[in-house]
């Protein structure tokens, strides 16, 4: 049985580049769903494949909360959030 463990993540195209928020019950196959354009949509259609930032949540609930909030801030509060943790935008 799969475990699940609710993640907010921020992918980019680039440094600086676009950027996706997205909320998953498993961060590591859906990055990998992501980075192999497995499905349609905008992560593939702009090339946004690297993981810049994730937070892990105790709930689905709380994790798909936090990733409204975070699509609602404008793109300068989104990179506040990623340099913070993630000043060299590494994968």
């Amino acid at each position: 049985m799969e475990e699940k463990q609710p993640a907010v993540y921020i992918l980019a195209s680039q440094r600086n580049g676009t950027l996706y928020v997205g909320v998953t019950s498993n961060l590591v196959k859906r990055i990998w769903e992501h980075r192999n354009n497995v499905t349609d949509g905008f992560s593939r259609k702009y090339g946004v494949h690297l993981l810049v930032y994730y937070e892990q949540h105790a709930s689905m609930e709380g994790a798909i909360m936090r990733e409204k909030q975070i699509k609602k801030w404008n793109r300068a509060w989104k990179i506040r959030l990623i340099e913070e943790k993630n000043p060299q935008w590494r994968d």
